[in-house]
C-alpha cells in the first residue's frame, strides 16, 4: 500500500470520529503549547540578564588589582607584585589582548565655603577616557598636560557635608549643597593623614602638634550629564582626572614624604614611582577572558572577571528553563496517555475492519503503519495548532507585563517571553514523534490480531 493511499485512509478514519480526534488533539495542543511557553519564559529571563550585563559591565574585561597593600588584608597575594608600567607592557603582548588601562585611585578631602566632601579620585589615561563613553553636562573630559583638572561625576555633591556639624545635606535632608563645582573656588587638601591629625588639637610623634595641611586650588574641567542621584554611571560618584597630571601633583604635594594608599619600602621610605591602584584589560572575546585571567593570577596579581559569575548565572538560567520545560512536558505526557487511549479505542471498533484487511492479504506492517499515520497526524496537527497558540499566548504575557513595576524590579527588560526559532519546528516534530509512540503499542496489537477472531468479532 503507497504512502498517500495510507495517509488518505488515515485522514478519512480521523474525520469520522470528529469529537474524539478533536478532544485528543486539544491535548496535544495543550502540552505543546505549555512546553513551548515555559521554554520560552525561560529564554526570555536568561536573554533579558544577558542584556542587562552587556548595558551595566563589559564581559569582556578583566580587572586587576593590587594583592596586598591596596585592597584587603586577608589577601594571600605577594605584596611586593606591584601594578607598575612594565605589568602594563607585559600584559599588553599577551595574546588576545586589546588594550590594558591603569587606573590611578586617591582619596582626598575638598574644602569650599561652609561645606567640606570626600573625593574619590581617579587618574586615567587619555585612550581609557576615549572609550568610556561618559556624558558631558559642561565643559570636557580631562586633558593631556601638567595642569590637574578635575571632571567631577554628577553624584559627587552626595559626599558633602557641613564642615562644623558633619551633616550630610544629601543623606539627612535629601537636598543637594549649596556649592557650584563648575565655578565656585574648589580648594582640595591631599595629605588626609595630617589633616585628620590635626583635628582637635592631635599631636604627632614626640606630642608635637600636627599642622594644618596646605589646601590647594584644584580647577574643575567638566561635570558629567545626569540626574542629581541617577546611578546609571560608575563613576557618578566619582573624579576623573588625567593620569600623568595626577602623578605629577601627588608628587609634588608629598615631595618624598610617603603618599597614602602607596606601599613604602621595608624601612619605610617611599618608591621612587607611583604604582597603580588597578588595571582593565580588554580582551578580544569573551572565550578568552578566563584563561587571561587564570594566567594573570598565576604571575601572583589579583585577577577577576565578571564572566565567572555571569556563567554561573546563565547555567542557572538553563536550569530554570529546564525545569519549566519538564512542567510543561507533564502536559505533554497526558496528551500522550489521551493519544494511547484513542488509538485503543479506535482498534476495538475497527477490529473487523483490521480482519478483512489481512484476510485480503493487506501487509501487517502497512496495518502498523496505519494506525501510526493516524497518531502522529493527531500529534501533527496539535504540534503545529499549539505552536501557533504559543506565540499568540507570548504576545499577551509580554503584552501584560511589559513596564510593570514587578519586572523593572527583578532588572528584567524586553519581552520576559521570548521564542527561539528553533523551538517552533522541533515542537511540532516532538509532537509527531510523542504521538507516534504513544500510537505504537496500540498500533503493535492491531498487526497482532487474528483475521479470524476478528471477522467474527461482533
Amino acid at each position: 500500500m503507497k504512502f498517500f493511499d495510507l495517509l488518505r485512509m488515515s485522514v478519512s478514519n480521523l474525520w469520522k470520529r470528529k469529537l474524539r480526534t478533536v478532544l485528543t488533539v486539544l491535548g496535544v495542543v495543550i502540552g505543546i503549547t505549555s512546553i513551548v511557553v515555559m521554554i520560552a519564559l525561560g529564554n526570555g529571563l536568561k536573554q533579558s540578564m544577558l542584556d542587562n550585563y552587556s548595558n551595566y559591565d563589559s564581559m569582556t574585561q578583566i580587572q586587576i588589582y593590587s594583592g596586598g597593600y591596596y585592597y584587603s588584608s586577608s589577601s594571600s597575594q605577594d605584596e611586593d607584585k606591584h601594578l607598575d608600567d612594565a605589568l602594563v607592557q607585559q600584559i599588553q603582548s599577551m595574546e588576545h589582548v586589546e588594550a590594558v588601562y591603569p587606573k590611578l585611585n586617591f582619596s582626598a578631602i575638598a574644602k569650599v565655603g561652609l561645606y567640606r566632601g570626600y573625593l574619590d579620585i581617579y587618574g586615567v589615561t587619555q585612550e581609557e577616557l576615549a572609550t568610556m563613553d561618559i556624558p558631558i553636562a559642561e565643559g570636557s573630559l580631562p586633558e593631556a598636560g601638567n595642569e590637574l583638572k578635575f571632571f567631577y561625576g554628577n553624584n559627587v555633591l552626595m559626599n558633602f557635608d557641613v564642615e562644623k556639624t558633619n551633616v550630610s545635606p544629601w543623606w539627612e535632608n535629601n537636598e543637594m549643597p549649596d556649592v557650584d563645582l563648575m565655578n565656585d573656588s574648589i580648594f582640595v587638601i591631599f595629605d588626609t593623614d595630617a589633616y585628620w591629625g590635626s583635628q582637635g588639637g592631635g599631636s604627632g610623634d614626640n606630642n608635637t602638634p600636627v599642622k594644618q595641611p596646605k589646601k590647594y586650588l584644584i580647577e574643575a574641567c567638566g561635570m558629567m550629564d545626569g540626574e542629581f542621584g541617577d546611578w546609571g554611571n560608575r563613576y557618578g560618584q566619582s573624579v576623573l582626572c588625567d593620569m600623568d597630571a595626577l602623578k605629577a601633583e601627588l608628587k609634588r604635594v608629598f615631595k618624598k614624604n610617603p603618599i597614602p594608599g602607596q606601599p613604602t619600602r621595608k624601612n619605610g621610605k617611599p618608591y621612587n614611582e607611583l604604582f597603580y591602584s588597578e588595571m582593565v584589560v580588554q580582551v578580544d572575546d569573551m572565550a578568552n577572558v578566563t584563561a587571561l585571567t587564570e594566567m594573570i593570577n598565576d604571575m601572583g596579581y589579583n585577577a577577576n572577571s565578571s564572566v565567572e559569575w555571569i556563567q554561573q548565572q546563565i547555567d542557572s538560567m538553563n536550569m530554570i528553563q529546564a525545569v519549566l520545560g519538564a512542567i510543561g512536558a507533564v502536559a505533554m505526557l497526558v496528551a500522550a496517555i489521551s493519544i494511547t487511549n484513542t488509538m485503543m479505542m479506535s482498534i476495538y471498533e475497527r477490529t473487523k475492519e483490521i480482519g478483512v484487511m489481512k484476510v485480503l492479504g493487506c501487509d501487517i506492517r502497512n496495518i502498523q503503519g496505519l494506525f501510526l499515520m493516524e497518531a502522529g497526524f493527531i500529534g501533527f496537527i496539535g504540534g503545529v495548532v499549539g505552536v501557533g497558540f504559543s506565540f499568540v499566548l507570548s504576545l499577551a504575557i509580554n503584552g501584560l507585563v511589559a513596564g510593570s513595576d514587578a519586572t523593572a524590579n527583578m532588572g528584567i527588560s524586553g519581552a520576559i517571553c521570548r521564542i527561539p526559532l528553533w523551538l517552533s519546528p522541533l515542537a511540532i516534530v516532538f509532537a509527531i514523534v510523542i504521538g507516534m509512540i504513544a500510537g505504537f503499542i496500540p498500533s503493535l496489537r492491531a498487526m497482532r490480531l487474528s483475521p479470524l477472531a476478528a471477522i467474527r468479532n461482533e
